[in-house]
């Protein structure tokens, strides 16, 4: 036997179908959002975890000049050092089949027979390497992915100034190398960047390190203090030119990841929870105006016994029913969108096994959060359910007390026609519902701008990084530092049309008790291929005796223009140095330190020699340039900035334009939602009144433009309160979303404005079409005889 309250809550959802609909899609966008953000960072953090015990991803690691073999036993002696790995590590120009461009492969050492070690391989294709066969080498996936290589291609190799061929005869993955990415930036361009593992016995004798290593890792113990290890590593390194050792929170691979994965977890709370607020508040519009109209049926259910917490929870129970289809909807999408966002980061995180794993936990987390949401929006409405007698509630709700308004007072109502008037008057004598009604508009309009905030940053992050502040067309790397008359023999290479060497150098920057390992960069005064500019996009001087931080690293060292860095070097001399901060930039991408170039030999105390330079470049005479630089010995890598960019738009701008596209689909299907809402609870509460003018002579053209005219104030002033709300949700985004490697910056453009003003516009004329169809259709007898 069905209960009454049970059929009156069928018949309710029934009459409500519309925005119960519109409260479920809204719902389900959130539950989608949150499912796929938070699924795809548990995923990101289970694999990372699984890969980095299996493959004994190493906590430690140290580059040097040239070390004995014979120090691995004292490395290993060092307190808190669980396993030790020495190795040959090398960057050298590749010759890949089908690439003009000049490529860089990272050579590392491995045995030649297979053992477990530090940063093992992962082997997807073909084999190991054999003992005694000289040429083969294991790639990289990306690196293979990328030029269509084949087990059994070869790929020729300037190794230590001599020619070689290598034979591919595996393809391998390394937990070292999630994010495969070069030492001279932060984009990966697996095209002309790849990882190359080859026989330790093989590549000592090529670049004289037999019974050397010039690369060690470490793993440490259980209770190991990383710095204590790290501070006796470079006591024991720096005889032996040792560059400074960092732990695995500065390994650029794991950086990355583990900036990704909080950018997962941030955003998979903050963006849901906006939608769900919204969600609650159309709850809360619906009930309350369910219980205005509702009145005597609530009396009567208390007369007839119905005690008041049972009335409530049936109003609780609807709002529950209304999220509970749209939980079920956003959980089935939100898998779906989850799997494939999980396949956009196979694209440029390389692991053995990166499946998407939702707990069904995750499901019931995000149907309490929905559940939660439409209890908090239905709280209202359920209290004053609760609150009603039921002798009070069976006498008709009482006519509103006016007052005249500020406008009527003024006289400036004399000035309107009649339905001008009408639709002032009841805006300012009902501030309250006028008020929730913009601020619903509003917030739609801010989900908006947020959608469209992350596109803008991209396209911004690009434009200055790679149009304003990076100029050159290509920089090319030595493999050692080089005398300054170097640039003169770059300057007359085929297509060159501009040279600017610079000097790179690894240093520690101190300040009290913080500390930054970088590399700091001697450029060119007023050099036109590399700029420096601060955050009105400024250019910022090099001065002669002072330092250039950029924004990122000053905050992180808490200094600030004016203050003293001690600079240590970590090569040649390490001389250590009191340098001024004179300026800083405002970088997007990673952290730096610049210095005059000459003031920089001084710091060093060394001549004028140069680590690579920057170079203008005739689009006509590339591929001569390059084959002459694929055949050069001194280089170590050619970084090509269009390549660079080709790369950055294609995968990652492509990862965030996707959820970008997803947010935005959802915030326009929440604005449709929240002005649908608005405009049929308008219609609702106002029939009575429009029905009443309909008998009084006027037309339903009349009424409409006054219903409309009233929907029409109110979006007007959501639109801009809607933009000032959405412009503070992406600077709270913007911050909360600043990593080291790469900031989002706080821009939001005028199509982004438009484009919410357009959607909030087209949903308005959408739900003004449906409200003037129900006016013509309105039965007067009805509804004069009757507020439902």
């Amino acid at each position: 036997m069905v209960s009454a309250l049970t059929l009156m809550l069928l018949r309710d959802l029934r009459r409500l179908r519309g925005q119960t609909i519109a409260v479920a899609l809204v719902t389900a966008c959130g539950v989608a959002l949150f499912i796929t953000m938070r699924g795809a960072y548990q995923s990101l953090v289970l694999s990372q975890a699984a890969y980095y015990d299996s493959y004994r991803f190493a906590d430690v690691f140290a580059h040097l000049k040239r070390a004995p073999d014979a120090i691995t036993e004292q490395i290993r002696q060092i307190p808190g050092v669980a396993a030790v790995r020495t190795r040959i590590v090398m960057d050298v120009t590749l010759d890949v089949p089908g690439l003009h461009e000049p490529a860089t492969g990272r050579l590392v050492s491995i045995p030649e027979h297979t053992a477990p070690m530090l940063n093992d391989v992962f082997l997807r294709q073909g084999r190991y390497i054999e003992a005694g066969r000289t040429d083969e080498v294991l790639v990289s996936e990306a690196f293979a992915a990328a030029n269509a290589l084949q087990l059994g291609d070869r790929i020729g190799a300037i190794l230590n100034g001599r020619w070689k061929q290598l034979r591919l005869v595996g393809v391998a993955l390394s937990p070292e190398y999630i994010y495969e990415i070069g030492g001279s930036g932060i984009f990966p361009d697996n095209k002309r960047f790849g990882v190359l593992w080859m026989n330790e016995k093989v590549l000592g004798p090529a670049f004289d390190m037999d019974g050397a290593f010039n690369d060690v890792v470490l793993s440490l113990a259980p209770g190991a203090t990383t710095a204590e290890v790290l501070t006796r590593l470079d006591l024991l390194l720096t005889r032996y030119g040792g560059l400074g050792a960092y732990g695995r929170e500065d390994q650029l691979s794991h950086r990355f990841l583990s900036d990704e994965i909080a950018q997962n977890r941030i955003s998979s709370t903050y963006v849901p929870a906006i939608f769900l607020t919204v969600a609650a508040f159309l709850v809360h519009l619906v009930l309350s105006r369910l219980v205005s109209l509702q009145r005597t049926e609530i009396a009567l259910l208390k007369a007839f016994g119905y005690h008041s917490l049972t009335v409530g929870l049936h109003y609780l129970k609807l709002g529950w029913l209304m999220v509970i289809g749209g939980v079920a909807l956003g959980a089935v999408g939100g898998v779906y969108l989850g799997s494939k966002m999980i396949a956009l980061y196979r694209e440029f995180y390389r692991f053995p096994h990166l499946i998407y794993h939702v707990d069904p936990a995750l499901i019931g987390v995000a149907a309490l959060i929905s559940v939660g949401a439409a209890a908090l929006g239905a709280a209202a409405a359920v209290r004053k359910a609760v609150g009603l007698p039921p002798a009070e509630a069976m006498r008709p709700e009482p006519p509103a007390r006016f007052r005249a308004s500020w406008v009527e007072r003024s006289g400036l109502h004399l000035l309107l026609p009649a339905s001008a008037r009408m639709i002032v008057r009841n805006l300012t004598r009902r501030p309250g519902k006028a008020a929730l009604s913009t601020l619903g508009l509003a917030l739609a309009v801010a989900i908006l701008v947020v959608g469209g905030y992350f596109l803008d940053a991209m396209r911004y992050l690009i434009r200055v990084q790679f149009r304003a502040v990076q100029c050159e067309d290509a920089t090319v790397w030595f493999h050692e530092p080089r005398s300054s008359r170097v640039r003169y023999e770059i300057a007359r290479l085929p297509g060159v049309l501009l040279t600017e060497p610079f000097r790179s150098v690894p240093v520690r920057l101190r300040f009290h008790h913080r500390s930054r390992r970088l590399e700091l960069t001697g450029l060119t005064p007023g050099g036109e291929l590399r700029r420096l500019l601060d955050a009105r996009l400024q250019p910022v001087a090099l001065t002669p005796a002072g330092m250039v931080l950029t924004t990122q690293l000053a905050e992180g060292l808490h200094v600030a223009p004016g203050d003293w860095l001690t600079v240590e070097v970590l090569e040649g001399e390490r001389p250590v140095r009191s340098v001024l901060v004179t300026g800083l930039v405002d970088e997007l991408i990673g952290v730096a330190a610049y210095m005059d170039i000459q003031a920089l030999h001084r710091l060093l105390r060394e001549g004028e020699s140069i680590s690579g330079a920057y170079l203008a470049v005739d689009a006509q005479h590339t591929d001569q340039l390059y084959a002459v630089l694929k055949q050069t010995p001194a280089v170590s890598s050619v970084v090509i900035r269009e390549a660079m960019l080709r790369s950055f738009e294609e995968i990652l701008a492509r990862s965030l334009l996707v959820s970008t596209m997803i947010n935005l689909v959802f915030a326009c299907i929440i604005a449709a939602g929240v002005v649908y809402n608005s405009a049929r609870v308008t219609l609702s509460e106002r029939s009575h009144e429009l029905a009443s003018l309909r008998v009084l002579g006027f037309t339903t053209q009349e009424i409409t433009v006054i219903l409309l005219g009233e929907q029409t104030i109110v979006t007007a002033v959501a639109i801009p309160l809607g933009w000032t709300l959405g412009f503070g949700i992406c600077a709270a985004l913007s911050r909360a979303l600043t990593m080291e490697l790469y900031r989002i910056p706080l821009v939001v453009s005028s199509r982004t404005y438009l484009f919410s003003c357009v959607v909030i516009i087209f949903a308005a004329l959408a739900s003004g079409l449906f409200v003037a169809r129900r006016l013509r259709h309105l039965d007067l007898l009805a509804v004069l005889k009757a507020r439902e």
